[in-house]
């Protein structure tokens, strides 16, 4: 049996190891640097603006970009962008003039959102650049904004003004939503914009347009590839109409399970168009218009013709791409009185399968050059 004084001595110990432990401060949490360095809001202005956002992109949660001044010749570059990154265009968004092909924004990455601010505006100033020929000749002209490789993203809400070209490139995207967008080259008309495409869509799958607001001297959307592919809700005023194609002559040149749906064609040259290359191999299927308004059409209210070559019709249809499955439905409008309700000119036996119910283009002249019509339907 250990003696009083030891006991008195273990006592003591033990006393003296718990003031030691009740006096030893708490640990402290510790974040690990790469979520520090995700856990930031940035905001990055004036003409020193695009290089900072540049620079600090892969540090930030989330990029705000205020009254930015991009510097000629230089691309907003926020690719490969951290996955869940938020974008904020604020303000006025401006670019300095060079002629070169740009883009004047690039964005890419996985789970990325990029919005608009309220009252905001990215403003190309085009006519900089406009001479009439678009990407034809004259001017190098930049596009605008690439969205390339941007996986399970959403773009909503920007208000793009006076692109010098072409504005959206979509390609190499995966399911990728593109909302309530307004795209306003109204200044355009007068001053020789030209080849100022909406939504240019290659090579990508799941992408959705919604609500899209255009005014613009060419395609309000182009899908030259790609699958499962929506566009809904739009309003396209001045430009060439919603076109599938041209179609061929790339590395991929199919096109499958697309709707177009719920939008107005208004004073644009054509309505409703698909177009595929002369000579050129490849499949267009699956697609669908439904819901479709036209009005004041100057071309073509519907037309599919499978002769282009160099970007301009031949008369003369090749059948090396398939068109089939083709649905329209309730595709009904007005075109002016010098333009053709419909214009159908397939190539022998590749066009097959298609379905249209209350179709009714009127105002125009009808077509009496329509080849190899599939059964059922009337040019």
């Amino acid at each position: 049996m250990p003696s009083f004084s030891s006991a008195m001595s273990f006592m003591a110990l033990s006393l003296s190891l718990s003031a030691v432990v009740q006096a030893a401060p708490a640990p402290v949490p510790t974040t690990p640097p790469s979520l520090q360095e995700r856990a930031s809001s940035c905001t990055f202005s004036g003409s020193s603006g695009a290089s900072s956002a540049i620079a600090s992109k892969k540090s930030c949660s989330t990029i705000v970009l205020s009254d930015v001044a991009v510097p000629s010749g230089t691309t907003l570059d926020l690719t490969d962008l951290k996955e869940g990154t938020e974008v904020i265009f604020e303000g006025t968004t401006t670019f300095g003039y060079k002629e070169w092909k740009g883009p004047l924004i690039s964005i890419s990455g996985t789970d990325i959102t990029v919005t608009g601010a309220s009252g905001h505006t990215i403003n190309g100033d085009g006519s900089r650049w406009w001479d009439g020929k678009g990407s034809n000749g004259g001017k190098t002209k930049p596009k605008f904004f690439s969205a390339h490789k941007m996986i399970s993203s959403t773009i909503k809400g920007l208000n793009l003004v006076n692109s010098p070209v072409q504005v959206f490139s979509i390609d190499n995207a995966q399911d990728l939503t593109l909302s309530d967008v307004t795209i306003n080259n109204s200044d355009g008309d007068d001053e020789g914009a030209h080849n100022t495409d909406a939504f240019d869509v290659g090579e990508s799958s799941g992408i959705y347009i919604s609500g899209a607001t255009v005014h613009n001297q060419d395609d309000c959307m182009a899908i030259n590839s790609g699958t499962n592919i929506t566009f809904t809700g739009g309003y396209c005023y001045g430009g060439h109409g919603l076109s599938i194609g041209s179609v061929g002559g790339r590395d991929d040149n199919t096109v499958a399970d697309v709707k177009i749906e719920s939008s107005k064609i208004v004073n644009s040259q054509n309505g409703v168009r698909i177009k595929t290359v002369y000579g050129a191999t490849g499949s267009v299927s699956g697609i669908t218009y439904k819901d479709i308004t036209l009005s004041g059409i100057t071309d073509y209210g519907i037309v599919i013709e499978q002769d282009y070559e160099n970007g301009s019709p031949t008369g003369k249809p090749t059948n090396g791409i398939t068109i089939s499955d083709v649905t329209m439905d309730n595709v009904q409008g007005t075109v002016e009185s010098d333009a053709t309700e419909i214009y159908l000119l397939c190539g022998e036996g590749s066009c097959k399968d298609w379905t249209w119910t209350e179709v009714s283009v009127t105002g125009g002249k009808t077509s009496e050059k329509c080849e190899n019509v599939p059964d059922d339907i009337s040019c």
